[in-house]
């Protein structure tokens, strides 16, 4: 390990963190779009509705069969010719953008399932009396059925948002500097390469370490 020298990583700390921004941005987009609509289609999953039940069904099981870079490069490539298409004229540098909606529309499908246990996990009996006291099927489910879900399913939730980070590093298919990238970049240029992906994998390590953790700590408060 003496002959190792992170020296680059040091002068190159602006990039870095514009790279971390990058990685920032798409995860946390993610994470909020993707529990808004994953809450939607878990809802609409467990809905009586046949029809709507079905559609939502087909949404979870297609983007959890389909590999997620596969998913990234679909909107990549395919949303410049469908504006293009529309608008009549090319479009600028969509990759942060088509990266978010990539991001956002698979994890949803993970999301739903995991919100589906957690409704799954509150009794019937909530909905029922939440239906006698005269609420609607829509006012019960936010108001009493969904906060109980979320406390459920909370270090679950977490435990995605890990798998959701490192995976935002798959961003490098369609040229996207985030930090892995820009790590890789850097490291290639300054010709220090292990040194920079060790750096990365231990940044990926701690910060994943972290959220873990987290999430261990409320899956004991919970289970209480």
């Amino acid at each position: 390990m003496s002959g190792l020298d992170f020296s680059s990583a040091f002068f190159a700390w602006p990039l870095l963190l514009e790279g971390a921004i990058v990685t920032a941005g798409i995860t946390l987009t993610a994470m909020l779009a993707g529990l808004v609509w994953g809450t939607a289609l878990a809802v609409a999953r467990l809905s009586p509705v046949q029809p709507l039940a079905w559609l939502a069904a087909l949404y979870v099981n297609l983007f959890r069969s389909v590999p997620l870079v596969m998913v990234i490069l679909w909107f990549f490539l395919i949303v410049p010719e469908v504006l293009h298409g529309l608008f009549g004229r090319a479009v600028g540098d969509i990759r942060l953008a088509s990266a978010m909606v990539a991001f956002a529309l698979f994890e949803a499908a993970y999301y739903a399932e995991i919100l589906r246990a957690g409704i799954l996990s509150v009794p019937r009996g909530q909905m029922e009396a939440g239906l006698a006291l005269g609420l609607t099927r829509g006012a019960t489910m936010r108001g009493i059925i969904l906060p109980q879900a979320f406390r459920n399913m909370l270090p679950l939730l977490l435990t995605q948002a890990v798998i959701l980070f490192q995976d935002t590093s798959l961003v490098y298919v369609i040229g996207l500097a985030d930090f892995f990238g820009m790590s890789y970049k850097i490291g290639d240029r300054d010709g220090t390469l292990p040194e920079m992906l060790i750096l990365a994998g231990a940044v990926y390590f701690c910060i994943g370490l972290l959220i873990s953790r987290l999430a261990a700590r409320l899956q004991k408060r919970v289970s209480r």
